[in-house]
């Protein structure tokens, strides 16, 4: 695929991007400990258990908060990387954590088009076809961790975001099904994030 939209080789990780995927990566383990620990409160009914549960929570919560802060002072630590956090920021509906894994997953922002990026997170659709034959289209591949992180994002904006809502909307008239219009917002979102980091500006809301 590389070869196919022309991407270069990734350059070596710096120090600061191999301890930004790190805390990523640890992050992730927390959340899912998190999840774990809310789903088991539910059914349990001992005080012990549910007092324990409890505090292994507090716990975690602190945790992941001391894993954001360093997160976030790292990438504020570096010029480039503190600008391109501030110009996803602006885009409605990217908060930190969505913005943070962008630039750690993929490093290559802004410095592609419009189709290598979309491959890239895995939401451009590719269609099976042999011959005269043509099957649906599907999304394969790219980073998958980007690809979750832009999934609440893309919610949001199918609610709030004017343009964002208006296509969803008009795919689903058409008969799309929910999930590829959503994921079509997805393939729009960081779209949108890798043309607004090339040019260096943030996202403004269009004059009526």
């Amino acid at each position: 695929m590389g070869n196919a939209f022309a991407l270069q080789p990734d350059e070596p990780a710096t120090k600061i991007q191999h301890d930004l995927k790190e805390l990523r990566s640890f992050r992730s383990g927390l959340i899912k400990d998190r999840t774990g620990i809310m789903s088991r409160l539910k059914t349990q009914t001992l005080p012990i258990t549910c007092r324990q549960s409890k505090t292994r929570l507090a716990q975690v919560d602190k945790n992941i908060a001391e894993i954001n802060a360093e997160i976030d002072r790292l990438i504020n630590s570096n010029d480039t990387l503190a600008n391109s956090m501030k110009i996803l920021r602006s885009i409605p509906g990217i908060g930190a954590v969505c913005a943070s894994t962008i630039l750690i997953e993929m490093p290559e922002i802004g410095s592609m088009d419009r189709k290598q990026v979309a491959c890239l997170t895995g939401v451009a659709p590719m269609t099976r076809q042999s011959g005269q034959w043509r099957g649906k289209s599907f999304i394969q591949g790219g980073r998958k961790v980007v690809r979750d992180a832009l999934y609440m994002p893309a919610l949001v904006a199918m609610r709030f975001n004017p343009d964002l809502k208006a296509k969803y909307q008009a795919m689903i008239k058409a008969g799309k099904p929910p999930k590829v219009a959503l994921t079509a917002l997805m393939r729009k979102l960081i779209e949108l994030a890798n043309a607004l980091i090339k040019a260096n500006r943030n996202w403004v809301i269009k004059e009526a």
